[in-house]
């Protein structure tokens, strides 16, 4: 039952434990424990809400850093991205197999904003080799989730 409620909940948070008892045909006490004991285990680890900023008078820039280090002896990656996730800007740090090790997504008010943040906070760390930014132009989809309205074809369908 708990990879069903955490599948439920991924695509859709607002589910009450009574709606998932209905989908699972569980009881909801039952389904209220479990979410509780997936909080406490840190499985769940928070609720956020999918906003497309796009259609909000908001201007925000999100960027994404391919970071280079080098690792610190005995602690991997691991110290180094948590100093880089600890920055009120940084929204994700994932560890990359490739080119870079890790990707770094950062928001900021402006593209001078990002470019203050990686030359001030980032790229002075002493792990730190190089940066890459990269501006994200437009979201289409995140969080498995469209942000983008598919057009219908308005057309009449005309068969011979």
């Amino acid at each position: 039952m708990r990879e069903e409620i955490l599948s439920a909940i991924d695509k859709n948070s607002k589910l009450s434990a009574a709606d998932l008892a209905i989908m699972l045909g569980s009881k909801e006490e039952e389904v209220r424990t479990t979410i509780k004991e997936l909080e406490d285990e840190h499985i769940i680890c928070g609720y956020p809400t999918l906003i497309n900023w796009d259609k909000v008078k908001r201007e925000r820039v999100t960027a994404l850093i391919e970071v280079k280090v080098t690792p610190q002896r005995g602690l991997g990656f691991d110290k180094i991205a948590e100093r880089i996730y600890q920055f009120d800007e940084v929204q994700s740090v994932y560890l990359m197999s490739g080119g870079f090790d890790l990707t770094v997504i950062i928001e900021g008010k402006t593209m001078r904003e990002v470019a203050n943040f990686v030359a001030a906070k980032l790229a002075p760390m002493d792990a730190i080799q190089s940066t890459a930014t990269h501006f994200v132009l437009k979201k289409y989809k995140e969080h498995g989730l469209p942000l983008v309205q598919i057009k219908q074809d308005e057309r009449m369908l005309i068969s011979p």
